[in-house]
């Protein structure tokens, strides 16, 4: 008789209310994780809607350490210079020793290495440039012509055009120099894929020069009128 159970009665706690502790801590337990998923939510709009505008500065060095692979840096224009070079050394081996067991025209020959290159320069070399870029137009002012749209695929040919007519003037100049006055000389200079990728990144180079100089007099002279002077 003395161990009957009570049936019926909820546990008492100290203050003899039944969980009034728990009762009255569960609002304040769904209000902080109502507030926790909340912040993370705005985290997570921020990370997704950051750009270059509303993002903290943060140094090369520091991002270097969160980028895979090799962590040597090039210049941009060592980049771009490897890949120049790398474009002629490749029209020259495909078109120049590639076609040398076909008899071709000396000109149709030149045609041929014309539109390869620029159809390459255009489609693959400008392209590799506008992917690697770590910012849109970053490697704009290397092109001759930065837009990518393919309607001036034939402006690009007709620029590598006079990019082989320069090579070739450039290795006929060197042997008629090395020649002398010797008569059917041998030519002194081959062509072949390094010197000819180098000779002609160099003529290239000189002619994005001569375009920037004169956009910057056309700039200049632009400005002088319209300050009146």
């Amino acid at each position: 008789m003395g161990n009957r159970k009570q049936h019926g009665k909820p546990p008492r706690g100290k203050s003899g209310n039944p969980d009034r502790r728990s009762a009255a801590g569960k609002p304040d337990e769904e209000k902080t994780t109502a507030d926790y998923y909340r912040l993370k939510t705005e985290a997570v709009e921020d990370l997704v809607t950051a750009n270059e505008e509303n993002s903290p500065p943060v140094s090369a060095a520091e991002l270097r350490k969160y980028r895979s692979g090799p962590q040597i840096k090039l210049a941009d224009w060592v980049k771009v210079l490897l890949l120049k070079f790398w474009t002629g050394g490749m029209i020259c081996y495909f078109f120049i020793w590639g076609l040398s067991t076909f008899t071709l025209n000396q000109w149709d020959h030149l045609l041929v290495l014309g539109i390869a290159l620029g159809t390459v320069t255009h489609l693959i070399t400008n392209n590799i440039l506008r992917f690697i870029a770590a910012t849109p137009g970053l490697y704009d002012r290397w092109m001759m012509f930065p837009c990518g749209t393919i309607w001036l695929l034939p402006l690009d040919i007709l620029y590598a055009l006079l990019l082989v007519f320069c090579v070739v003037m450039t290795y006929n100049g060197i042997n008629l120099i090395a020649a002398g006055s010797a008569q059917d000389a041998p030519a002194a200079l081959g062509v072949e894929p390094i010197l000819f990728g180098v000779i002609m990144t160099m003529w290239d180079l000189l002619f994005l020069g001569m375009k920037h100089l004169f956009k910057r007099m056309l700039t200049d002279a632009k400005r002088k009128v319209n300050s009146g002077k």
